[in-house]
């Protein structure tokens, strides 16, 4: 059944998409009252409704956002991405995953985040693949079968990571054209998007980008060397020009939290063209991390906060991996939402958790999630009733290595022999508690029902105390 819904489905929504664009001010509003009219459930009605709230409003930031996404974005690669979007990854997939979760008693991902290879054109301080074997890669073969594999389950979401991930730019493209059906996302350090590969990216139209920025230009340039910052900025504007879709990745520390949450960088991404955003808090990886580079547990209520307010003003989407906990409903991780494959094979949890029991070289996709590690995840999930402190690592070490040791899992590092999961779970102990004093005073006030962007963060204060 899923070929006819695909191409009965694939038809409808290119019709629908081309209305939109035609007159999106007006058409909204038509096609959203159409679709109340047309869903059945009452929780995909409440979603319409809200939709409509937001949508129709001409001083919503959602709404701004949607005329963006509209009228910014090349028409072949506008139509590709929303149809693997919505009818390929949400109508068609979500419901092949849940019911193979049924089946099989396992998580099923909605995404797998892949790869290529751990080589990389710079060497960026606190880089979290920066302990991987660097001549490590996955052949086209692999890349292929784990795509498809991928499918079988209901997946069509790919991320590609690193190491530098457009070092296999022609892989790349080559996955994209095969599978048009899927949406495939490509992490970047922008350094080697030109004007040729552009020309290629949009003419297949299923391939976006979060391009990794650290700040301004000195910050940037800091972290990931001498003229990156530069770089950047013309990969976005030239993929702008194209209409090609591309948000931002920035990791935030000690040293830039303010930087990267204000409204001057918020604003100068928006108008580079950035779509969306990924945040990521610093994390100590390897066994010679700088665990003092993290933010402070109270720079990072500030970002829990302030994130949901850029949500809610400005006409981008913002994410947050770690703070974003209460809406994914804890860790996302060990296949529940999503797994990552490194560049030797080793299928493991996290991008940020170095350990596995098995290497996708020599077992299926399926066979990856009924590994012990997958299995304790499923388990332990969630680690915290408290949503705010959702991840193994940082916020509940001792539950990492518990999952760690009762599985058998071993590290996938470079030196990985010399940090086991008890060594690693002790560097951050401190931290965690540390966290979790105000996690808990924030987790208060949102089950008192006061909205995220308006917690007070004065509790704090009176946490230090």
């Amino acid at each position: 059944m899923e070929l006819p819904k695909k191409i009965i489905g694939e038809a409808v929504l290119k019709q629908v998409i081309r209305y939109l664009a035609n007159n999106p001010e007006e058409n909204i509003g038509k096609i959203l009252d159409l679709t109340e009219k047309i869903v059945r459930r009452d929780r995909d009605k409440w979603y319409i409704q809200n939709a409509k709230k937001y949508l129709l409003d001409p001083n919503s930031s959602w709404h701004h956002y949607a005329m963006r996404i509209i009228k910014e974005t090349n028409p072949k690669v506008r139509e590709r991405i929303l149809i693997n979007f919505f009818l390929n990854a949400g109508f068609i997939g979500v419901p092949k995953q849940l019911e193979l979760i049924k089946k099989y008693d396992i998580n099923i991902p909605y995404a797998v985040l892949i790869d290529p290879t751990a080589a990389c054109n710079l060497h960026c301080k606190g880089c979290w693949a920066g302990e991987y074997y660097k001549a490590a890669k996955l052949d086209y073969e692999v890349l292929d079968r784990v795509v498809k594999e991928a499918q079988q389950l209901g997946i069509y979401f790919i991320i590609f990571s690193g190491g530098e991930p457009l070092l296999r730019k022609d892989d790349i493209l080559k996955l994209c054209e095969k599978y048009e059906d899927t949406v495939f996302l490509s992490f970047t350090n922008a350094t080697l998007i030109d004007d040729d590969f552009i020309e290629k990216v949009a003419k297949v139209g299923n391939l976006a980008f979060a391009i990794s920025i650290d700040g301004f230009e000195k910050s940037t340039d800091e972290r990931r060397g001498q003229g990156v910052f530069k770089k950047v900025v013309t990969a976005m504007e030239k993929l702008k020009e194209a209409g090609v879709v591309f948000g931002f990745s920035t990791t935030y520390h000690r040293y830039n939290v303010e930087e990267v949450s204000s409204d001057e960088y918020i604003d100068f991404l928006i108008e580079k063209g950035a779509k969306f955003g990924w945040y990521f808090t610093y994390v100590p990886v390897g066994k010679d991390a700088d665990i003092s580079f993290m933010a402070t547990p109270e720079q990072r209520a500030y970002m829990y906060k302030r994130i949901e307010e850029i949500r809610w003003s400005k006409p981008i989407f913002v994410l947050d991996f770690w703070n974003d906990g209460e809406p994914a409903g804890g860790c996302i991780a060990g296949g529940r939402r999503y797994l990552h494959i490194n560049a030797n094979g080793d299928v493991e949890p996290c991008a940020f958790i170095h350990f596995s029991n098995v290497n996708i070289k020599e077992c299926s996709l399926l066979d990856a999630l009924k590994s012990p590690l997958f299995m304790a995840y499923r388990r332990n999930i969630p680690f915290n009733e408290n949503h705010l402190r959702p991840c193994p690592m940082i916020d509940n070490p001792l539950k990492l290595k518990k999952i760690v040791e009762e599985s058998g899992a071993r590290p996938t590092q470079i030196g990985g022999e010399t940090e086991t999961a008890e060594e690693l779970a002790n560097k951050l102990i401190e931290y965690s508690e540390a966290w979790g004093r105000v996690a808990d005073k924030l987790w208060e006030q949102r089950k008192q029902g006061i909205p995220q962007n308006k917690v007070d963060l004065s509790v704090i204060q009176e946490v230090k105390s």
